[in-house]
């Protein structure tokens, strides 16, 4: 297998502009590098996440690592050849699985509880970040829209919560609920 990295400190980006997959420059604060750099946090977060959860749960997080990956090429290269819809519903079958064991919720759970919870929230939040600078430039990636790579971060981010929970509950670690104000 070909290396594909041969450099790593290039000195193009230098001038605050960079390329993607073709040969355009982009400014570096273009709303396609946010959207990749909100997916590589998720995915950084997910590797933090990792590092403190249940070992069962790590090959399923590696997997979402993987896609969230491909969509950042796909970003990169503006199209996909890849239907995200049966992506969507493994991460919703995944999800439901999970949820099986889980109370019903009767109030709003808050980020903690213990490492891997807290861990697993920020992935949470971190996949909305990156769903939300998808939907900010997804007019210039219609191929991904259509082909649901939205609608997969959506589901991840579903997916992190209810994990999130899981986790609480396999450690033993009572979930954090929202005290709102007013309530005596």
């Amino acid at each position: 297998m070909r290396n594909r990295i041969s450099r790593v400190v290039t000195r193009t980006g230098d001038r605050g502009e960079t390329s993607l997959a073709g040969p355009d420059r982009f400014p570096k604060h273009h709303p396609r590098l946010a959207l990749i750099g909100a997916l590589d946090e998720a995915n950084s977060f997910i590797g933090l996440l990792a590092a403190s959860i249940a070992e069962h749960h790590k090959p399923a997080l590696t997997r979402i690592q993987s896609r969230l990956f491909d969509i950042g090429g796909a970003v990169a290269m503006g199209e996909t050849n890849v239907d995200w819809e049966p992506l969507l519903s493994e991460i919703e079958a995944e999800t439901k699985e999970l949820n099986r064991e889980l109370p019903p919720l009767r109030e709003f759970v808050l980020p903690g509880g213990d490492e891997a919870v807290a861990r697993a929230h920020v992935a949470r939040s971190a996949v909305r970040r990156a769903e939300r600078a998808f939907w900010a430039e997804a007019e210039n990636l219609s191929a991904l829209v259509e082909a649901g790579a939205g609608a997969y971060l959506n589901r991840l981010s579903d997916y992190f919560f209810v994990l999130a929970r899981t986790s609480a509950r396999e450690n033993g670690v009572a979930e954090v609920v929202w005290e709102p104000l007013g309530r005596d």
